[in-house]
């Protein structure tokens, strides 16, 4: 289902994402989520000063893609760790001393889910650190229809993503929500009281508790701390935009 003019749609897991290429977005702004934890570390990297991160969908198109950017970082994760070889994790936590660098990123889901969606109007990375930035932005722009896509575990839904869509949505009050976005505003306003608590219960964040990331969950759970905006450009590269 499409998002009415001016309204809100939400792709909820990886099946529905697949489709987004034969979808006419054009006329419609994307914003991506994947809470933990490829978005959040794409705006963590950004506040810290890196210049720009891309996106890409494989190990190989990130190599190739290394050889035409002098100095680029190579970051990314496959089922939840550092690729060998890369300079960096997905780990928000890790993307300190990055001031400055273009960071090359594949990850397991959440660069997949921005690619599947380049055909939009605009795209924009998005988190729960950014989310009040992401939608003081949106709201200057009423007429714009908005898909958000919530990158999901493999080929699930994941709980973080649609939680934090939920969030997205409740800060734009007055538009048309499809189902899916229903589904999404509900959830958000179950857990709004402790979206901590919500990640922590989540199978990414019992995954990364278990693995001793607990911190990782705790910061990719703070809610609009990070006033930015990051969009992804026509050359496929995530920016900080405001």
């Amino acid at each position: 289902m499409s998002a009415p003019a001016g309204g809100i749609d939400v792709i909820l897991s990886p099946p529905e994402i697949d489709l987004l290429p034969e979808r006419d977005l054009s006329g419609s702004v994307a914003v991506v989520f994947d809470v933990l934890r490829a978005t959040s570390t794409m705006i963590t990297a950004l506040s810290n000063g890196a210049a720009g991160i891309w996106p890409v969908r494989t190990i190989e198109e990130a190599l190739a893609l290394k050889q035409k950017i002098p100095g680029v970082l190579l970051g990314g994760e496959r089922h939840g760790e550092r690729i060998d070889g890369f300079d960096l994790g997905n780990s928000p936590l890790e993307y300190t001393g990055v001031q400055g660098r273009d960071i090359i990123s594949t990850t397991t889901n959440g660069t997949i889910a921005l690619r599947a969606a380049e055909g939009a109007a605009s795209v924009f990375a998005a988190s729960l650190l950014n989310a009040g930035a992401v939608a003081t932005h949106l709201e200057s722009h009423p007429e714009e229809s908005i898909v958000m896509v919530c990158a999901g575990t493999f080929r699930d839904p994941a709980l973080e993503d649609i939680l934090a869509a939920g969030l997205l949505a409740s800060l734009l009050p007055g538009r048309a929500l499809t189902d899916s976005a229903e589904l999404a505003l509900a959830l958000y306003r179950q857990e709004q009281h402790d979206i901590p608590a919500a990640l922590h219960r989540a199978k990414n964040g019992r995954a990364l508790v278990s693995k001793g990331r607990e911190t990782e969950v705790e910061w990719c759970a703070r809610v609009s701390i990070l006033p930015l905006v990051a969009t992804m450009t026509r050359d496929g590269c995530v920016r900080r935009s405001a």
